[in-house]
C-alpha cells in the first residue's frame, strides 16, 4: 500500500533498526545480507574512511536515505557525501536524507537484493546525477562502475582486477585485488 512521503519519514524514523525505503511510493523492509556482503561492505567502508579526509567527507554505511523523489527513498550499502551536505542534517532529529547528488554510491550485491538494486535503485542514482555509482558482485568478483559526463550521460566501465579511483574523490584509491581477497 502506498503512503505519503510524510508517512514515511515517519515510519522510516520511528523503526531505525529496520532500515525502511520507499519506493514508488511503497514501503520496503532492507533485507539482511550474505557474510561476504557485509565483508565486502565493511572493508570498502574502512578503505574510504582512511582515505578520506573528515572535514570534507563523510562516508555512510548501510544508513542514511538518499531521495530521488517524494516516492523514492534508498538506503545505498554505502556513500559518500560532502561535508557541506551532511553538516546541516548533524544537529536535526529528522531523517537523514540527502536529495542533491553524491560523488560515490555503491551498491553490493546480495541474493536478496541483487535484482532490486540493478532494476530500481541503480537508474534513480543515475536519475539523481550521483558522480560515480558502484556495483560490486563479491562472488563474480566485479565493480562495475557508471561515470558521470559532462553531458549528463554516463560511461559504464567494467573492473575484475588492479586499482580504481573515484573520479571524484581525489587521492582514493581502491585496489579490487585486496577487496575481493
Amino acid at each position: 500500500m502506498a503512503i505519503s512521503e510524510q508517512e514515511f519519514r515517519k515510519l522510516a524514523l520511528g523503526d531505525p533498526h529496520a532500515h525502511w525505503e520507499l519506493h514508488c511510493g511503497v514501503p520496503r523492509k532492507k533485507p539482511g545480507m550474505t557474510a561476504r556482503h557485509n565483508d565486502i561492505l565493511d572493508y570498502l567502508h574502512g578503505l574510504l574512511f582512511t582515505q578520506l579526509d573528515r572535514r570534507e567527507f563523510h562516508v555512510r554505511a548501510d544508513h542514511g536515505h538518499v531521495r530521488t523523489a517524494a516516492d523514492r527513498y534508498y538506503i545505498p550499502d554505502l556513500f559518500v557525501v560532502p561535508v557541506e551536505q551532511y553538516l546541516p542534517q548533524a544537529p536535526l532529529l529528522t531523517l537523514e536524507t540527502y536529495v542533491e547528488p553524491l560523488p560515490l554510491v555503491a551498491e553490493i550485491w546480495s541474493p536478496s537484493t541483487g535484482d532490486y538494486d540493478v532494476e530500481a535503485k541503480l537508474p534513480q542514482y543515475q536519475r539523481r546525477g550521483d558522480r560515480e555509482i558502484w556495483y560490486i558482485h563479491p562472488y563474480e568478483r566485479t565493480l562495475r562502475a557508471w561515470r558521470r559526463q559532462p553531458d549528463g550521460s554516463y560511461v559504464e566501465s567494467l573492473h575484475t582486477n588492479g586499482q580504481i579511483q573515484p573520479v571524484a574523490l581525489p587521492g582514493v584509491t581502491i585496489d579490487l585485488d585486496i577487496l575481493f581477497a
